[in-house]
């Protein structure tokens, strides 16, 4: 059987293998494919597997695709495939959950850590001869913050929510939590709250949500009016959640005081947007989920999502 990678470039940009996927078929590999119905077409041609990461499969690729019976994403989050098209061509649509939890929590602390104590900032002032020029024993150019008794109020807690929740708790923060599903495990991490009680009393707040068409632009300025005035807001969630000039605005009147931000709205981010020019705006360019160890946990359930729908047994499944 024929297997397309739409995107593959991303997630192995050759330090991992594909020679597992090899072995389940004629496996072609695109690096990226452009976003434009005919080029996505013609690649995907008569394959019967096809793999993507962010190039988009619309109703439209599905009418003109006939062969195709398994569509596998390269990513947990799964709104760039139009699901119930799929479902109505009887093609299975899977994703891959759970493979970058620990790479998540990780860089929502850095990102966090890196606003409270600005290290990045006071070690370009050292090697640019700063600190040697300085007639005191020290110097900081903002505010140190200590994390320890504030409150973190965490938006989505899944599996990263939870792992972001555990880890504020170390750390001596209160963690407050909404989710659509509260467990008793959540319970055990937080509390969970109310949205606007959320906004109300958080001193930062963690975005970790999947972005679904009720909760796009969720961070608006009706909102942020609902914050803390001085609220920290991480992101490394999906860009769309947040509308970017009403966050920018927010920073720069210092309604938010700092923003942690791993995604974009649209991705590459455009040059004009209002985020680059905004105070104390940290972003990195979506790469909370890319640490090797999370794209090999990645490859190896994506894989063996492909290996389960060809044994008659689909796992992971999105479209059921």
């Amino acid at each position: 059987m024929k297997i397309v990678v739409l995107d593959g470039y991303a997630g192995n940009p050759g330090d991992l293998s594909w020679d597992e996927l090899r072995e389940l078929g004629d496996l072609t590999i695109y690096d990226r494919t452009p976003f434009d119905r005919k080029t996505i077409l013609e690649r995907i041609g008569d394959a019967e597997l096809v793999f993507t990461n962010k190039t988009p499969l619309s109703a439209a690729i599905f009418d003109a695709c006939p062969n195709l019976k398994f569509v596998g994403i390269l990513a947990t989050g799964y709104n760039i495939v139009d699901i119930d098209a799929a479902k109505a061509h009887g093609v299975v649509v899977c994703n891959v959950p759970g493979y970058s939890t620990d790479a998540v929590t990780q860089m929502t602390l850095a990102l966090l850590l890196e606003i409270c104590s600005h290290v990045g900032h006071h070690s370009e002032r050292v090697h640019a001869g700063e600190w040697s020029a300085c007639a005191d024993f020290c110097f900081w150019d903002f505010p140190l913050m200590e994390l320890a008794h504030k409150t973190i109020g965490i938006i989505g807690f899944g599996s990263i929510g939870q792992s972001v929740g555990k880890v504020a708790r170390a750390l001596g923060m209160n963690v407050l939590a909404t989710g659509s599903h509260p467990t008793e495990a959540g319970k055990a991490i937080g509390t969970y709250v109310d949205l606007d009680t959320l906004y109300a009393q958080s001193d930062i707040i963690s975005l970790h949500c999947p972005l679904f068409p009720e909760n796009r632009e969720m961070i608006n300025k009706d909102a942020i009016a609902k914050m803390k005035d001085g609220v920290i807001l991480l992101n490394t969630a999906r860009g769309a959640l947040i509308v970017e000039q009403d966050v920018a605005d927010a920073l720069n009147s210092g309604k938010i005081y700092a923003a942690g931000l791993d995604v974009a709205a649209v991705e590459p981010l455009p040059a004009t947007s209002p985020l680059l020019t905004a105070k104390n705006c940290i972003m990195t360019p979506h790469i909370a989920w890319a640490t090797k160890e999370a794209r090999q946990r990645l490859m190896n359930i994506a894989v063996d999502n492909l290996r389960c729908f060809l044994d008659g047994k689909p796992q992971n499944v999105v479209n059921p």
